[in-house]
């Protein structure tokens, strides 16, 4: 990624694709990279470069980063939800959805998938980054779950955890967003993910100590074992 303005740690669990290896094992588990804090709009235009390069040789890839205060609005956005007033950068990108906050002590994973050689459909996806999440709080002991129709994740009615995705030509970017030690005022001026008075928490509001950097990571691998269990 010698053209973006970041610097990370790579883990490499399984080589390139080469002129050799012309399609990837599904099994091949995903790089994972530490980005830190990334600008919103430099990490978007990032995931679409990936995602419009890869080959089948491509590894899979899980981008833990942060990003500065922003608000994301996906294609569904409707100006209702929308902020009345705000300094905060409003971002139109193309995941599905309406509008939610990024901004610090708030850590996401990027999936970078090639959903067709993993044998995803969206829905299952979806699925299995809630349930990464979910797995991920019940460590702690924290008691998460789903809701039918409103993807997220949530404790005692509060999101905690946001996702969206978009898919081309069967490969997904975009992911899931974990509300860690934040500010969580900005999410007062919207309706987070078109929902009017959505309640919204954080991992530090039921006494997890971990820091987004640590829950990043915790999340990450989470994700990957989920996608290694598939494969058996």
């Amino acid at each position: 990624m010698k053209e973006f303005p970041v610097s990370g740690e790579e883990i490499t669990s399984s080589p390139r694709g080469s002129s050799q290896s012309p399609i990837l094992d599904p099994k091949s588990p995903p790089i994972i990279r530490r980005l830190g804090v990334v600008p919103y709009r430099s990490a978007y235009e990032e995931m679409r470069r990936f995602t419009s390069t890869r080959t089948p040789a491509t590894p899979d890839e899980l981008w833990i980063v942060q990003h500065p205060a922003v608000y994301t609005v996906g294609i569904a956005g409707r100006p209702e939800h929308f902020p009345k007033s705000t300094s905060i950068a409003l971002e139109r990108i193309d995941r599905g959805g309406q509008i939610t906050y990024h901004g610090p002590g708030q850590v996401l994973v990027y999936t970078l998938l090639d959903m067709t050689r993993q044998g995803l459909k969206v829905r299952e996806l979806v699925h299995l980054l809630e349930q990464a999440a979910i797995d991920m709080l019940d460590l702690h002991g924290i008691r998460a779950e789903r809701r039918s129709g409103a993807p997220g994740v949530y404790v005692d009615g509060a999101k905690i955890a946001a996702l969206g995705l978009r898919v081309r030509a069967g490969r997904c970017y975009h992911g899931i967003a974990l509300n860690v030690d934040m500010d969580l005022a900005p999410f007062l001026a919207i309706d987070p993910c078109g929902y009017p008075g959505l309640r919204v928490t954080q991992t530090s509001a039921l006494g997890i100590a971990a820091d987004p950097v640590e829950m990043g990571e915790a999340l990450a691998q989470a994700i990957a074992r989920l996608l290694g269990e598939r494969h058996g």
